[in-house]
Formats: structure tokens, sequence, C-alpha cells
């Protein structure tokens, strides 16, 4: 459902929500500890940064931070930049003009699929999935 990039961003701001504070993390070690190719993560973050999601600082002791607090940032801010707005519903199945008046065979059942993931990431903040007690088992 999400390009392997939106889910990238996903993992990293919900690592660096884990570890929130002043601290900025350098890309070598959050792309080392999440297991993702540094040079990909770094073009990742920049555009995370750009869309407001992070903040970054250059130099020896430079790295990323979020840019406000995980109560603040919606999974739907942190995926736009990768896979659009997540409120854009697309035809399932392709289709340019797909609606309720020019219906593809899949219509009727994606449209409420589709409305409810919108609905998850518009109204799922950073911080409800730290929250959760699968995150507090995994936390760093």
């Amino acid at each position: 459902m999400l390009s392997q990039t939106a889910e990238y961003a996903l993992r990293t701001v919900l690592y660096l929500a884990a570890r929130q504070g002043d601290e900025l993390h350098r890309v070598s070690e959050i792309a080392e500890d999440l297991d993702i190719p540094q040079n990909y993560l770094s073009k990742t973050l920049h555009l995370l940064a750009r869309a407001g999601v992070l903040t970054s600082s250059r130099g020896k002791h430079g790295g990323f931070r979020l840019s406000k607090p995980p109560s603040k940032i919606t999974l739907a801010e942190v995926v736009a930049p990768f896979d659009g707005p997540t409120g854009a519903r697309i035809c399932l199945l392709g289709r340019v003009a797909c609606s309720d008046k020019d219906p593809c065979p899949a219509h009727g059942r994606w449209k409420s699929v589709s409305n409810e993931v919108s609905t998850f990431f518009r109204e799922t903040k950073v911080s409800d999935l730290l929250e959760s007690p699968v995150a507090r088992v995994k936390r760093a």
C-alpha cells in the first residue's frame, strides 16, 4: 500500500520520536539501526525536512530530529512527500476516470476501504504508535 520510501520515512520518524529530545541523529546512525541504505535514507530525510516534519543541521555535529512533538505529527504528514495526499483516492484498477458516476468494477468496495485508510493516516499521530504495547517493547 505504501511505497518503500514512505515506509522508510515512517520507520525513521518513529525511531526519532522514540528518542525525542534536543539531540540530533546522524543519517549513518539511523541507517545502521534501521537497516536502510544510507544514501537512500539521506534523500528521504531531506524531503521530510523540506516538508516540515524534521529539522536538520549540517556539519560535524549535525543531523536530524523531529520538528515538533510526536503528538503534533500525523502519519499523513509523514507519507505525503512520497505517496501524495492520503486523502486522494485513486482507482484501484488504474483508471484515469473512476467515480461514483463512472465506476470501475472495484469502485464500490475499494471506496470504503480507501476512505478508512485515509482516515487512519489523517487521524493517527506518531505518538499514537509510540504508545502501543508493541512499540514500548521494541523501543531502543
